[in-house]
């Protein structure tokens, strides 16, 4: 019994998120059904993490274990035959029996797009939130600071979550700018229900002067959602990189162990 890593690429447009559910169909079930055909076998796929339902990936990673002959590194290339043009396996391979695309994942990076001019735009509108105002962007780089760190992030979950504690590390914050796009980048330990998408709408209004930078640190010990902006919308987001033993970033530097 091998067991196969695949990376994955999706656009979740589509889909009711990454977990696999009874009434919506979701980028795991699509997979599954792929590879069911494939190894004419039931394969359940584990996954490093839940994505929202909207939400992109580019770098998803997951696992499953399978006898079928098919050598590891040529799962990608027959899985991409069977799927649908928004999902696409970058790579697959063979990975030892310990390995657990959740539980062996050290950290992630994801990355929440804007784009901040009056009218939007038609190429690439399901991957940017459109911000049609101006926003002060040293403010939220500013803000940005005060996110790096551990802390308690109660006051960035939604409601719903099942977290056992709501401490998190996070190594990197950031806001970078090109104009007339603007992204915010972190990558941490692990991440609460909406925590990134509840930052970016905070964020966004410490960019429209609707809270001052000095007010993250007060929110953050506040420990209260309702002192957070808003849940920006679903499509500026995108999972980057799922970090393991031995990637790169300041995650193997040790910040984050």
């Amino acid at each position: 019994m091998k067991n196969i890593k695949l990376i994955i690429e999706y656009d979740g447009t589509e889909y009711a998120g990454w977990q696999r559910q009874t009434n919506a169909l979701s980028v795991q079930q699509v997979i599954e059904d792929a590879l069911n055909t494939l190894t004419g076998s039931n394969i359940e796929l584990t996954g490093s993490g839940r994505t929202d339902s909207g939400v992109h990936a580019r770098g998803q990673v997951a696992n499953f274990h399978t006898d079928s002959t098919i050598p590891p590194e040529r799962f990608s290339f027959a899985l991409n035959t069977l799927l649908p043009k928004d999902i696409r396996i970058v790579h697959s391979m063979e990975v030892p029996d310990c390995f657990h695309a959740r539980y062996s994942a050290i950290g992630k990076r994801y990355r929440y797009s804007m784009i901040t001019n009056p009218h939007g735009t038609a190429i690439g509108s399901r991957y940017y939130c459109h911000v049609p105002y101006p926003l002060d962007v040293e403010a939220m780089k500013r803000a940005c600071s005060y996110i790096i760190g551990t802390h308690d992030f109660a006051a960035f979950q939604a409601a719903g979550s099942a977290a056992r504690t709501t401490v998190r590390t996070i190594g990197m914050a950031r806001i970078v700018s090109r104009p007339p796009f603007l992204y915010f980048d972190i990558e941490g330990s692990g991440f609460l229900y909406n925590m990134v998408r509840i930052l970016a709408g905070t964020l966004l209004e410490i960019g429209k002067g609707k809270l001052a930078p000095d007010n993250m640190p007060e929110i953050i010990k506040s420990r209260d959602r309702r002192r957070a902006g808003p849940t920006a919308p679903a499509q500026g987001l995108s999972l980057e990189e799922v970090y393991y033993e031995g990637s790169l970033g300041s995650l193997e530097s040790g910040e984050l162990k």
